[in-house]
């Protein structure tokens, strides 16, 4: 045995490991997440705001004049800082009537992710983006999460809304008809 005493180590100036992100699931709302978390959704250049999720974001952090001013396009992500918080709008589209693309998406999530990096951003909590109103797949947008943070520390959790039982019902009521 060593007569050594060991240097106590000051656990605040441990930098994380790389590579120790992750990909969580919750259902639940996403508003309820802890208040230190970074959120994300998606929108449009326009900021418009006016369906989905996005109607939350816009009641519940305001700041249109401010993300209009950031002027960011798609492909983009703007941001709000809302007390202990910072919220992304992740531009993937031009207008709100139109539909983002796996590239556009890509692209904000990678510079959402310098934006954390930058800022010590190390868990953001998001809903199942790109995948609403906006209609792309799971599978692929959470492939792309992997690809974009798989070399950081920051963990994301994903919300989903528990299915409400007449949704259940109806997709129940729909694959007896086909089968």
């Amino acid at each position: 045995m060593s007569s050594e005493q060991e240097t106590p180590v000051d656990i605040d100036k441990i930098k994380p490991a790389e590579d120790s992100w992750s990909l969580n699931y919750v259902t639940g709302n996403l508003f309820t997440c802890p208040e230190d978390e970074a959120l994300a959704h998606c929108i449009s250049e326009d900021c418009r705001m006016g369906a989905g999720i996005a109607v939350m974001f816009k009641k519940k952090f305001g700041g249109i004049e401010e993300l209009k001013e950031q002027k960011k396009l798609t492909g983009q992500c703007a941001v709000l800082k809302r007390d202990r918080r910072f919220v992304y709008y992740l531009i993937t589209k031009k207008k709100a009537s139109q539909k983002p693309t796996y590239d556009s998406l890509t692209q904000s999530l990678e510079e959402m992710k310098t934006h954390c990096e930058e800022n010590a951003v190390t868990r953001i909590s998001m809903p199942r983006i790109g995948c609403g109103l906006d209609r792309l797949q799971w599978s692929r947008v959470s492939e792309i999460l992997e690809q974009v943070f798989k070399h950081t520390n920051i963990s994301i959790t994903v919300y989903s809304l528990p299915e409400r039982a007449e949704t259940t019902v109806m997709k129940e009521n729909k694959r007896r008809r086909m089968m």
